[in-house]
């Protein structure tokens, strides 16, 4: 089984531990890594034997590879860097979680050696999760304009709010006097539109939901619609350029650019190990349950 392995940094000796138990895992398993090739040399500061290892770049190399999956280790913005190098091609995403939250990245490093044992047995399912595309009159994100968790239209510094015209399937929305405003997928419901007011989307539900970055009206609230409409947005404020961002990406653009944000032409695949469900993320993550009254 042919496996990618995909890391940004590694923080200190505890962190390349559970990183050494991963490929010790994949050995006794039969799983032969490919590694990227700047985490493999991250990895050689800690230990020679990943230099001998098969390492990859790009998509290029991804494509030749003909990988049955890709393991991330870090966060959920690990994840989302591993995406604009997998692209449109069908292999599934195990995230590993070594940092703090991570809804992506389910699986906690304590149950590594498990999680492996899982994968080269094949104990586990497919979810594929909907993505944000995106299009311009001007080049925007022109290398990969797409998004697994959310865009973003934002003021660029602490400037008067904006003001964003907003159609949905060339119909006027609203038009929202605020900081900004976010689109997200339902995959990205539980980030910065989470920590914006905006509700929880079930995985497989196929919706959009817009999200007011601290509206001027109060009576402006999180609205969900469905990931079949096409939305427009037009921004102007009093100052000449705006920052927008999809995932951890991010460019400034002007009142010139009118933008449509629509479902994208293919899904991300993630693998779900037996045992796991969103449900059950959704309470690990946020503690759901554990109140000392219940």
């Amino acid at each position: 089984m042919k496996v990618i392995i995909y890391g940004y940094k590694i923080k200190d000796d505890a962190e390349y531990t559970f990183i050494a138990s991963l490929f010790e895992a994949m050995m006794d398993n039969g799983i032969n890594p490919f590694i990227f090739k700047p985490f493999q040399k991250e990895l050689s500061q800690h230990s020679s034997i990943y230099k001998s290892l098969p390492s990859f770049e790009n998509q290029k190399d991804i494509r030749a590879i003909e990988a049955e999956a890709v393991i991330t280790l870090g966060g959920d913005g690990t994840i989302l860097r591993v995406i604009t190098l997998i692209q449109d091609l069908p292999i599934p995403i195990l995230g590993i979680n070594l940092g703090r939250l991570g809804f992506l990245a389910s699986v906690e490093k304590k149950i590594i050696r498990k999680a492996i044992y899982q994968l080269a047995k094949k104990e586990y399912s497919i979810e594929s999760r909907t993505i944000i595309g995106l299009k311009c009159n001007l080049p925007l994100f022109s290398d990969f304009p797409f998004a697994l968790n959310d865009f973003t239209l934002n003021k660029r510094d602490t400037s008067s709010m904006i003001t964003i015209h907003t159609f949905v399937d060339g119909k006027l929305l609203n038009s929202y006097w605020a900081d900004g405003i976010i689109i997200s997928t339902p995959t990205g419901s539980t980030g910065y539109s989470l920590s914006c007011g905006g509700p929880i989307i079930f995985p497989d539900a196929q919706n959009f939901v817009l999200t007011p970055v601290a509206p001027h009206n109060l009576n402006v609230r999180p609205i969900v619609i469905p990931d079949n409409k096409k939305i427009t947005l037009k921004v102007e404020g009093r100052t000449d350029s705006f920052m927008c961002t999809l995932d951890s990406r991010y460019e400034t653009i002007t009142s010139s650019h009118n933008i449509e944000i629509s479902k994208g032409s293919f899904a991300i695949q993630f693998i779900q190990l037996k045992g796991q469900n969103f449900m059950k993320t959704l309470s690990g993550k946020l503690l759901w349950g554990l109140d000392k009254r219940n």
